[in-house]
Protein backbone atom coordinates (compact mmCIF):
# COMPACT_ATOMS: atom_id res chain seq x y z
CA UNK A 1 0.00 0.00 0.00
CA UNK A 2 0.92 3.39 -0.67
CA UNK A 3 1.67 5.92 2.35
CA UNK A 4 0.00 8.77 2.05
CA UNK A 5 1.16 11.84 0.45
CA UNK A 6 -0.21 14.60 2.58
CA UNK A 7 1.80 14.18 5.69
CA UNK A 8 5.69 15.27 6.55
CA UNK A 9 8.02 13.03 7.09
CA UNK A 10 11.33 13.65 8.42
CA UNK A 11 14.74 11.71 8.91
CA UNK A 12 18.15 13.77 9.65
CA UNK A 13 21.13 13.48 11.22
CA UNK A 14 23.90 15.78 11.45
CA UNK A 15 26.28 16.79 13.63
CA UNK A 16 25.74 20.14 16.17
CA UNK A 17 28.26 22.30 17.73
CA UNK A 18 26.67 23.07 21.07
CA UNK A 19 27.79 25.01 24.32
CA UNK A 20 28.61 21.45 25.39
CA UNK A 21 30.52 20.82 22.33
CA UNK A 22 30.02 18.37 19.31
CA UNK A 23 27.04 16.21 19.71
CA UNK A 24 24.77 14.36 16.89
CA UNK A 25 21.48 15.31 15.68
CA UNK A 26 19.53 11.98 14.98
CA UNK A 27 15.52 12.80 14.75
CA UNK A 28 13.04 11.25 12.80
CA UNK A 29 9.54 11.69 12.97
CA UNK A 30 5.94 12.40 11.11
CA UNK A 31 3.30 15.05 11.40
CA UNK A 32 -0.24 14.39 9.14
CA UNK A 33 -1.38 17.83 7.53
CA UNK A 34 -3.58 20.15 9.25
CA UNK A 35 -1.62 19.22 12.83
CA UNK A 36 0.57 21.88 14.81
CA UNK A 37 3.53 19.97 16.66
CA UNK A 38 5.39 21.87 19.12
CA UNK A 39 9.65 20.83 19.50
CA UNK A 40 10.61 21.29 23.23
CA UNK A 41 13.41 20.97 25.18
CA UNK A 42 16.53 22.75 26.74
CA UNK A 43 18.85 25.22 24.75
CA UNK A 44 21.14 23.54 22.38
CA UNK A 45 18.83 20.32 22.41
CA UNK A 46 17.84 20.93 17.68
CA UNK A 47 14.82 22.55 17.91
CA UNK A 48 15.67 25.54 15.70
CA UNK A 49 18.19 23.24 13.74
CA UNK A 50 15.16 21.52 12.60
CA UNK A 51 13.07 24.07 11.70
CA UNK A 52 16.37 25.39 9.60
CA UNK A 53 17.11 21.74 8.34
CA UNK A 54 13.20 21.94 7.16
CA UNK A 55 13.58 25.33 5.71
CA UNK A 56 16.86 24.50 4.19
CA UNK A 57 18.89 27.15 5.47
CA UNK A 58 20.56 23.86 7.03
CA UNK A 59 22.15 20.95 5.28
CA UNK A 60 22.12 17.81 7.00
CA UNK A 61 25.08 14.81 6.95
CA UNK A 62 22.01 12.42 5.96
CA UNK A 63 18.33 11.65 5.78
CA UNK A 64 15.26 12.19 3.51
CA UNK A 65 12.66 15.35 3.79
CA UNK A 66 9.13 14.70 2.19
CA UNK A 67 7.08 16.74 2.12
CA UNK A 68 2.94 16.28 1.00
CA UNK A 69 4.37 13.83 -1.26
CA UNK A 70 7.25 16.03 -2.57
CA UNK A 71 11.03 15.58 -2.17
CA UNK A 72 12.91 18.29 -0.41
CA UNK A 73 15.66 16.57 0.46
CA UNK A 74 17.48 13.21 0.24
CA UNK A 75 21.10 12.40 0.50
CA UNK A 76 21.68 8.97 -1.14
CA UNK A 77 19.72 10.80 -3.93
CA UNK A 78 21.93 14.00 -3.62
CA UNK A 79 18.50 15.70 -3.99
CA UNK A 80 18.41 18.83 -2.02
CA UNK A 81 15.53 21.78 -2.91
CA UNK A 82 16.96 25.34 -2.51
CA UNK A 83 15.09 27.46 0.30
CA UNK A 84 13.65 29.60 -2.01
CA UNK A 85 11.43 26.82 -3.84
CA UNK A 86 10.39 24.89 -0.43
CA UNK A 87 6.84 26.20 0.31
CA UNK A 88 7.63 27.33 3.91
CA UNK A 89 6.48 30.35 6.00
CA UNK A 90 8.95 31.21 8.60
CA UNK A 91 8.26 33.29 11.92
CA UNK A 92 10.95 34.02 14.62
CA UNK A 93 11.58 36.27 17.55
CA UNK A 94 13.22 39.21 15.27
CA UNK A 95 10.57 40.37 13.21
CA UNK A 96 12.48 41.16 10.23
CA UNK A 97 9.67 43.19 8.71
CA UNK A 98 10.88 45.71 6.22
CA UNK A 99 11.02 49.15 8.10
CA UNK A 100 10.43 51.36 4.94
CA UNK A 101 6.87 49.82 3.67
CA UNK A 102 3.83 49.84 5.29
CA UNK A 103 1.70 46.79 7.01
CA UNK A 104 0.05 46.34 3.86
CA UNK A 105 3.54 46.53 1.87
CA UNK A 106 4.80 44.29 3.79
CA UNK A 107 2.04 41.48 3.33
CA UNK A 108 1.97 42.13 -0.79
CA UNK A 109 6.20 41.97 -1.12
CA UNK A 110 5.21 38.64 0.21
CA UNK A 111 2.93 37.56 -2.72
CA UNK A 112 3.94 34.80 -4.73
CA UNK A 113 4.04 35.90 -8.41
CA UNK A 114 0.90 35.92 -10.27
CA UNK A 115 -1.15 35.90 -6.83
CA UNK A 116 -4.24 38.25 -6.43
CA UNK A 117 -3.82 41.30 -4.72
CA UNK A 118 -7.17 40.53 -2.27
CA UNK A 119 -5.28 37.23 -0.73
CA UNK A 120 -3.66 40.74 1.58
CA UNK A 121 -7.43 42.11 2.28
CA UNK A 122 -8.31 38.71 3.52
CA UNK A 123 -5.29 38.47 6.38
CA UNK A 124 -5.30 41.81 7.55
CA UNK A 125 -9.09 41.51 7.87
CA UNK A 126 -8.62 38.09 9.53
CA UNK A 127 -5.53 39.10 11.64
CA UNK A 128 -7.33 42.68 12.51
CA UNK A 129 -4.59 44.84 10.66
CA UNK A 130 -6.73 46.97 8.97
CA UNK A 131 -6.28 49.99 11.33
CA UNK A 132 -2.64 49.35 10.99
CA UNK A 133 -2.05 48.50 7.41
CA UNK A 134 -0.57 52.10 6.54
CA UNK A 135 1.75 52.12 9.84
CA UNK A 136 5.19 51.64 8.93
CA UNK A 137 6.92 48.71 11.52
CA UNK A 138 8.66 51.28 13.48
CA UNK A 139 5.26 52.83 14.77
CA UNK A 140 3.56 49.57 16.23
CA UNK A 141 3.62 47.79 19.25
CA UNK A 142 5.81 44.20 19.77
CA UNK A 143 2.95 42.68 19.34
CA UNK A 144 1.21 44.37 16.60
CA UNK A 145 4.77 43.50 14.99
CA UNK A 146 4.61 40.03 15.57
CA UNK A 147 1.26 39.67 14.55
CA UNK A 148 1.95 41.30 10.75
CA UNK A 149 5.15 39.13 10.82
CA UNK A 150 2.47 35.56 10.72
CA UNK A 151 0.25 36.85 8.64
CA UNK A 152 3.25 37.80 6.15
CA UNK A 153 4.46 33.99 6.46
CA UNK A 154 1.11 33.02 5.74
CA UNK A 155 0.97 35.19 2.54
CA UNK A 156 2.96 32.88 1.06
CA UNK A 157 0.34 30.34 1.34
CA UNK A 158 3.13 28.08 3.11
CA UNK A 159 2.87 23.93 2.94
CA UNK A 160 4.16 24.53 6.46
CA UNK A 161 4.82 27.23 8.70
CA UNK A 162 7.82 27.10 11.20
CA UNK A 163 7.45 29.01 14.35
CA UNK A 164 10.52 29.60 16.15
CA UNK A 165 9.56 31.20 19.97
CA UNK A 166 7.92 33.58 18.31
CA UNK A 167 6.18 34.91 21.44
CA UNK A 168 8.81 34.67 24.02
CA UNK A 169 9.73 38.51 24.12
CA UNK A 170 6.33 39.91 24.91
CA UNK A 171 4.40 40.16 27.59
CA UNK A 172 1.62 37.51 28.97
CA UNK A 173 -1.45 39.51 27.89
CA UNK A 174 -0.03 40.29 24.86
CA UNK A 175 1.28 36.64 24.82
CA UNK A 176 -2.13 35.16 25.13
CA UNK A 177 -3.43 37.09 22.39
CA UNK A 178 -1.14 36.92 19.99
CA UNK A 179 -1.78 32.64 20.45
CA UNK A 180 -4.94 33.30 19.43
CA UNK A 181 -3.97 34.54 16.17
CA UNK A 182 -1.62 31.49 16.16
CA UNK A 183 -4.51 29.12 16.69
CA UNK A 184 -6.94 31.22 14.35
CA UNK A 185 -4.49 31.29 11.17
CA UNK A 186 -3.60 27.54 11.89
CA UNK A 187 -7.15 26.63 11.63
CA UNK A 188 -8.45 29.09 8.97
CA UNK A 189 -6.06 28.52 6.82
CA UNK A 190 -5.59 24.53 7.73
CA UNK A 191 -2.03 24.76 7.82
CA UNK A 192 0.07 22.44 8.64
CA UNK A 193 2.04 24.36 11.45
CA UNK A 194 5.35 23.86 13.62
CA UNK A 195 6.05 25.39 16.75
CA UNK A 196 9.37 25.76 19.05
CA UNK A 197 8.36 27.03 22.46
CA UNK A 198 9.02 26.71 25.87
CA UNK A 199 5.92 27.51 27.41
CA UNK A 200 3.65 24.88 29.08
CA UNK A 201 0.38 27.18 28.82
CA UNK A 202 1.33 28.12 25.14
CA UNK A 203 1.92 24.12 24.53
CA UNK A 204 -1.29 22.78 26.10
CA UNK A 205 -3.20 25.72 24.28
CA UNK A 206 -2.08 25.23 20.82
CA UNK A 207 -0.39 21.97 20.11
CA UNK A 208 -1.86 18.70 19.18
CA UNK A 209 1.25 17.00 19.32
CA UNK A 210 4.95 17.47 21.24
CA UNK A 211 7.67 16.33 20.71
CA UNK A 212 10.70 16.74 23.37
CA UNK A 213 14.10 16.83 22.99
CA UNK A 214 17.16 16.65 24.61
CA UNK A 215 20.97 16.27 23.10
CA UNK A 216 20.13 16.05 19.43
CA UNK A 217 17.36 12.90 20.13
CA UNK A 218 13.71 12.79 20.58
CA UNK A 219 13.17 11.44 24.47
CA UNK A 220 9.49 11.66 24.53
CA UNK A 221 6.61 12.65 22.11
CA UNK A 222 2.45 12.33 22.08
CA UNK A 223 -0.23 14.67 23.02
CA UNK A 224 1.14 17.42 25.38
CA UNK A 225 -0.93 15.56 28.20
CA UNK A 226 1.04 12.69 27.43
CA UNK A 227 4.65 14.14 27.16
CA UNK A 228 3.78 16.47 30.33
CA UNK A 229 1.14 14.80 32.52
CA UNK A 230 2.03 11.49 33.14
CA UNK A 231 4.93 11.74 35.13
CA UNK A 232 5.42 10.20 38.80
CA UNK A 233 4.70 12.31 41.63
CA UNK A 234 7.36 13.33 44.52
CA UNK A 235 6.59 13.82 48.10
CA UNK A 236 8.72 17.52 47.46
CA UNK A 237 5.71 19.64 47.73
CA UNK A 238 2.04 18.35 48.32
CA UNK A 239 -0.70 20.43 49.44
CA UNK A 240 -4.17 19.54 50.50
CA UNK A 241 -7.38 22.11 48.73
CA UNK A 242 -10.70 22.76 47.80
CA UNK A 243 -11.87 23.18 44.17
CA UNK A 244 -13.89 26.24 43.63
CA UNK A 245 -13.51 26.56 40.45
CA UNK A 246 -13.07 24.19 36.64
CA UNK A 247 -12.76 26.01 33.65
CA UNK A 248 -12.67 24.87 30.46
CA UNK A 249 -9.80 26.96 28.13
CA UNK A 250 -9.38 25.37 24.56
CA UNK A 251 -7.73 21.54 24.65
CA UNK A 252 -7.62 21.93 28.53
CA UNK A 253 -9.39 23.22 31.62
CA UNK A 254 -7.82 25.06 34.06
CA UNK A 255 -8.75 24.11 38.03
CA UNK A 256 -9.01 26.40 40.67
CA UNK A 257 -7.58 24.89 44.47
CA UNK A 258 -8.42 26.84 47.24
CA UNK A 259 -5.90 25.91 49.51
CA UNK A 260 -4.96 28.16 53.00
CA UNK A 261 -6.32 31.34 51.38
CA UNK A 262 -4.76 31.02 48.39
CA UNK A 263 -5.71 30.23 44.65
CA UNK A 264 -3.62 27.43 42.51
CA UNK A 265 -4.53 27.34 39.08
CA UNK A 266 -3.40 23.68 38.33
CA UNK A 267 -3.97 22.56 34.16
CA UNK A 268 -5.93 19.51 33.90
CA UNK A 269 -7.15 17.15 30.88
CA UNK A 270 -10.59 16.78 30.16
CA UNK A 271 -10.09 13.01 31.20
CA UNK A 272 -8.77 14.50 34.90
CA UNK A 273 -11.31 15.83 35.70
CA UNK A 274 -13.89 13.53 34.74
CA UNK A 275 -14.47 12.66 38.73
CA UNK A 276 -13.59 15.82 39.57
CA UNK A 277 -16.53 18.63 41.01
CA UNK A 278 -16.43 22.02 42.85
CA UNK A 279 -16.24 21.48 46.37
CA UNK A 280 -13.44 18.42 46.32
CA UNK A 281 -11.60 18.04 48.38
CA UNK A 282 -8.07 17.33 46.50
CA UNK A 283 -4.35 16.98 47.47
CA UNK A 284 -1.82 18.82 45.04
CA UNK A 285 1.24 17.01 44.11
CA UNK A 286 4.53 18.61 42.39
CA UNK A 287 5.73 17.08 39.47
CA UNK A 288 8.02 17.62 36.89
CA UNK A 289 6.31 20.00 34.99
CA UNK A 290 3.11 20.64 36.77
CA UNK A 291 1.31 20.28 40.02
CA UNK A 292 -1.27 16.83 39.56
CA UNK A 293 -4.28 16.72 41.16
CA UNK A 294 -5.31 13.61 42.88
CA UNK A 295 -8.82 13.28 44.56
CA UNK A 296 -9.72 12.72 48.42
CA UNK A 297 -11.69 9.68 48.54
Amino acid sequence: MTPPANMIRFRATKMLDTSQGRQPLDISFELEKGRLLTLYGPSGAGKTTILRILSGLTDIDAGRIEVDGQLWCDTRQNINVPARRRSIGLVFQDFALFPHLTVRQNLEFALQKGDDKKWVDELIALMELGALQNSRPATLSGGQQQRVALARAIARRPTLLLLDEPLSALDDDMRFRLQDYILKAHQHYRLTTILVSHYLPEIFRLSDEVISLDKGRIIKKGSPATVFLQEKTSGKFRVMGEIVAIIPSDIVFIVSVLSTNNIVKVIATSEEIATLRIGDKVMLASKAFNPVIIKIE
